[in-house]
């Protein structure tokens, strides 16, 4: 079942962030969100995975949903492994050799992976969220910039890994990066301006 944006609105105090917002998301479509900072990219992320309520309007087909997110910010417990943080997300059954494959195909190796992620590299560390999001039982994976940080060697095995694992869910990717659609073979949806909203794109 698809995911739908049924005329959203959404402000901050005086600051609206969207306005009258609609669009649907396709069940196992891969869709980057784009458009300038502050028209609401990760408000509608948050909106999508329930934490945001919408102003005005509605979210249909998101109830019941598994979301897995890797926000902005990393969210990692630093004083867990590697495989501390993603035991500690998806549970006891993910077994070591699934790890150290998606270890790998990162870019990290077993060195870094049984290191506290307060002592990793700002690249590293963004590696372990993204796979704590990947490998999480989810319906839906929302990806906030997932890539920022990484140099274009990292980048490009890291978006292997999300296509690989994207595996039938639905993929929000939030980012400013012309070249991630083409990376993870997404639809791209540009979030219009205030204006255009209320036009009912």
């Amino acid at each position: 079942m698809s995911i739908e944006l049924v005329n959203v609105s959404k402000a901050f105090g005086e600051t609206q962030v969207l306005r009258g917002l609609s669009e649907r998301f396709a069940q196992g479509e891969a869709v980057c969100v784009m458009g300038r900072s502050g028209l609401g990219k990760t408000t509608l992320a948050r909106i999508v995975m329930g934490l945001e309520k919408p102003d005005a309007g509605a979210v249909r087909g998101a109830k019941g949903k598994r979301f897995a997110a890797a926000f902005q910010e990393d969210r990692l417990v630093e004083r867990l492994s590697a495989q501390g943080n993603l035991r500690f997300a998806c549970g006891a059954a993910l077994d070591e050799p699934r790890m150290a494959e998606a270890f790998a195909a990162v870019g990290l190796t077993p060195q870094d992976v049984e290191k506290p992620v307060g002592e990793l590299s700002g690249g590293q560390r963004r590696r372990v969220a993204l796979l704590r999001a990947l490998m999480a039982p989810a319906d839906v994976v929302v990806l906030d910039e997932p890539f920022k940080g990484l140099d274009e060697a990292a980048r490009q095995a890291a978006a292997a890994y999300v296509r690989r694992m994207q595996a039938g869910r639905t993929l929000l990717c939030i980012t400013h990066e012309e070249g991630d659609a083409a990376l993870l073979g997404a639809r791209v949806f540009r979030l219009p301006e205030a204006a255009e909203q209320q036009e009912g794109r």
